[in-house]
C-alpha cells in the first residue's frame, strides 16, 4: 500500500482500470432545492453506485492494480461498512477472497451487506487500534494485501473517477462540496477538480461532532487524538495524513453542521428527489443550508456519498 497521494494522471488511469466494472452514476436536479437554497446545484448519485457507495471506486481500482501473484492472496481492510462492503464486491470481480475488520456497533444493514458480498468477517472492538491490529493480525496470518479505507493512494485515485463523469455531465461548475471522515473521497475529488479546472474552489462538509478537518485545516497542523460524537456514522473517522496533506494543498474550506441540520438535509433529499441516502451524505445539502453566502447563485456539485440506510433505525424516528 501506498499512502502517497495520487496524481491527476493515476486518476485518469484509474478510471479506466475500473470503467469494466464501476457504473456511470446519474447527477440529478431540483429546482425545489434550487430555490430552497438560491443555488444551481448537481447531485452526482454516488448512493447508486455498485454497493450503494462511492466506495466501489477506490476499491475497484485498488484490486485491480495487483499483480496476479499478490491478488491471488487476497485482500483485507478494516471498515465500518461502506468500504468494507465494496472492497468484498471488487474482490468478486476478479475472484479473489476478501477479508474484512469489522468493528464492534456498526450499522447493522451494512455489517448484512458485507456479509451477502462475500467477505470473511472478522470482529474486534470498537476503537481504531483495535481495528488496525487486527487488520494486521488477519494480514500476517493470510498473506492478504491491506487495503486501507482512505489513506491509499489507490483508492484515493478510484474516488477521485467521479469528478470527471460529473463534470462530463454536468458542465461546468463554480465549486464542488464532498463530504469528509478520512478523507479518501475528498482528496481524490481536490486532485482530479484541480486537474480539470486548476482553481476551483472546493468544499468539505462534516458534523461538528467529527470535525477534525475543519480543527486541522483551521490549525495548519493534523489534530488528534480524535472522540467523535454524531449520527453520521461514515465520518467518524480522524482524517488521514496523506488525505489531509491533500486538502491542505488544494485549498479545501471545511463547512461544519450540526447532526439536526443533517437530518433535515436528509429528510429534503429523500422528499424532493425521491432518493435513499445517508445522513453522512446529506450533510451536502446541510452545508450550503447552513452557509447560503457562500454559495448563493452558483452552479454547485455535490457528492451524494452513500444510500445503505438501516430502515428500522432512521434518525428522525
Amino acid at each position: 500500500m501506498s499512502d502517497t497521494p495520487p496524481s491527476w494522471a493515476d486518476i485518469r488511469d484509474a478510471a479506466a482500470r475500473i470503467a469494466p466494472h464501476a457504473f456511470i452514476t446519474p447527477v440529478m436536479r431540483s429546482d425545489t432545492l434550487d430555490r430552497l437554497t438560491g443555488t444551481h446545484l448537481y447531485f452526482k448519485c454516488e448512493n447508486l453506485q455498485r454497493g450503494a457507495a462511492f466506495k466501489f471506486r477506490g476499491a475497484c481500482n485498488a484490486v485491480w492494480s495487483l499483480d496476479d501473484h499478490v491478488a491471488a492472496r487476497g485482500v483485507v481492510t478494516h471498515s465500518s461498512g461502506n468500504h468494507g462492503n465494496a472492497l468484498a464486491l471488487a474482490a468478486a470481480t476478479r475472484g479473489i477472497p476478501a477479508h474484512v475488520v469489522v468493528p464492534e456497533g456498526a450499522v447493522r444493514a451494512k455489517v448484512d451487506a458485507i456479509t451477502r458480498a462475500g467477505a470473511i468477517v472478522h470482529r474486534c472492538e470498537a476503537t481504531q487500534a483495535a481495528r488496525e491490529a487486527m487488520a494486521s493480525r488477519v494480514q500476517q496470518q493470510t498473506g492478504a494485501e491491506l487495503v486501507h479505507p482512505y489513506a491509499d493512494a489507490r483508492v484515493m485515485a478510484g474516488q477521485g473517477t467521479l469528478v470527471p463523469e460529473l463534470f462530463h455531465q454536468a458542465g461546468q461548475l463554480d465549486a464542488l462540496l464532498t463530504p469528509v471522515g478520512g478523507g479518501g473521497l475528498a482528496a481524490g475529488c481536490a486532485i482530479a477538480a484541480h486537474g480539470l479546472a486548476p482553481g476551483m474552489p472546493l468544499f468539505v462538509a462534516e458534523p461538528e461532532g467529527a470535525d477534525d478537518t475543519a480543527r486541522s485545516l483551521a490549525q495548519g497542523a493534523r489534530v488528534e487524538p480524535f472522540t467523535p460524537h454524531t449520527l453520521c456514522d461514515g465520518l467518524r473517522t480522524l482524517v488521514g495524513a496523506p488525505n489531509f496533506q491533500v486538502l491542505r494543498s488544494h485549498g479545501v474550506t471545511a463547512v461544519t453542521v450540526s447532526d439536526e441540520e443533517a437530518v433535515a438535509a436528509m429528510k429534503w433529499l429523500w422528499s424532493e428527489l425521491k432518493l435513499v441516502v445517508e445522513i453522512s451524505s446529506a450533510i451536502v445539502l446541510a452545508a450550503v443550508l447552513r452557509q447560503p453566502g457562500q454559495f448563493v447563485g452558483k452552479r454547485i456539485g455535490l457528492v451524494l456519498t452513500g444510500g445503505n440506510v438501516d430502515l428500522e433505525d432512521l434518525p428522525w424516528r
